[in-house]
C-alpha cells in the first residue's frame, strides 16, 4: 500500500493510491485505515511530504562503503544527529542552495516512518507494530561546512535539506531494497539496504533507548557511497524499488 499525503482543494488529505487514483483517508493513517469510495486523479493533486515528524533522527556512516569513501572508520555504535521538521520539503519541491555554503551533497537514504510511540525498547522487541512504512529521503547537507563545524547541526540542517517522498510504502521488506540516485539522469548512488551496518530494528531500538519516537517521527538510514556535489539548476532523483522516486531540483536564491 502507498500513502501519499497532497493538497487538493486547498485541503490537505491523506490517500492510498490504486491504479493512479488517490483514495482520502477516513480518520488517522496510524489507526486501521479507512478510505473513502471516491477518488482523485494523482494528477490532479500538489504531493507533500507523506508524514509531518516532530523530529529527523539521521544516521551517520551506515554503509562500509560511505565510511571507507570519507576515511573514516565503521563505527562501533550508530551515529544519531538530529535534522529539524523546518528542514523538510516533499517530491518536486525545491532544494534551496544556501548562501553561506560552496558545496552541497546529495544524499539518497531510505527513511522509516514510525507508526506508534517507541520508547525504551529492550532487544528482544519486536519493532514492527512500531513501524508504519517506508520512504525515500535525501539528506542533503553542506560538506564544507559540515567540516569546518566538525558537529553536523548547521550543515544538515537549512532550510529544505530534507527532502522526503513521494510516498509511505506500508507493505515492504526493507531488508533487501535497491537503492539509486541519479543526477540530471546519471547514476550516482547504487546500493542494497541488506548492506546497512546497522538494521533497521536495531536502529528504532537504539534511537528508543535515547529518545522518544513519536508517530510521523522519520528515521534516515544512511548513505551508500556515491555523495557528490550538487549546484544550482540540478535535479536528484533517489528511487528505491518498491516505493519510488523522490525528484527534487536545486535552486540558489539570490
Amino acid at each position: 500500500m502507498k500513502i501519499y499525503r497532497y493538497k487538493h482543494k486547498d485541503k490537505t488529505v491523506y490517500g492510498v493510491l490504486k491504479e493512479e487514483q488517490l483514495y482520502p483517508v477516513v480518520g488517522s493513517i496510524y489507526r486501521k485505515l479507512e478510505l473513502k469510495k471516491k477518488g482523485v486523479p494523482i494528477s490532479d493533486v500538489f504531493l507533500l511530504p507523506p508524514v509531518k515528524p516532530s523530529k529527523i533522527v539521521a544516521i551517520g556512516r551506515n554503509y562500509k562503503s560511505h565510511a571507507a569513501e570519507m576515511g573514516k572508520p565503521l563505527p562501533k555504535e550508530p551515529l544519531i544527529f538530529l535534522k529539524p521538521p523546518s528542514a523538510l520539503v516533499g517530491p518536486n519541491e525545491i532544494i534551496i542552495y544556501p548562501r553561506m555554503s560552496k558545496r552541497v551533497d546529495y544524499e539518497g537514504e531510505l527513511a522509516v516512518v514510525i507508526r506508534k510511540k517507541a520508547h525504551l525498547l529492550a532487544e528482544d522487541d519486536d519493532v514492527q507494530p512500531y513501524i508504519l512504512g517506508y520512504s525515500c529521503f535525501n539528506d542533503v547537507t553542506a560538506r564544507d561546512l559540515q567540516r569546518k563545524d566538525v558537529q553536523f547541526t548547521r550543515g544538515k540542517s537549512f532550510d529544505t535539506f530534507a527532502a522526503l517522498g513521494p510516498c509511505l510504502a506500508t507493505e515492504i521488506d526493507p531488508s533487501s531494497l535497491r537503492l539509486k540516485t541519479f543526477l540530471n539522469g546519471k547514476l550516482k548512488q547504487s546500493a542494497n539496504t541488506k548492506n546497512l551496518i546497522f538494521p533497521i530494528p536495531y536502529l528504532v531500538r537504539f534511537i528508543s533507548q535515547v529518545m522518544t519516537l513519536n508517530p510521523g517521527d522519520v528515521i534516515a538510514t544512511g548513505t551508500p557511497a556515491g555523495i557528490g556535489p550538487m549546484v544550482p539548476g540540478d535535479r536528484v532523483d533517489v528511487q528505491i524499488e518498491g516505493i519510488g522516486v523522490l525528484s527534487n531540483k536545486v535552486l540558489k536564491i539570490k
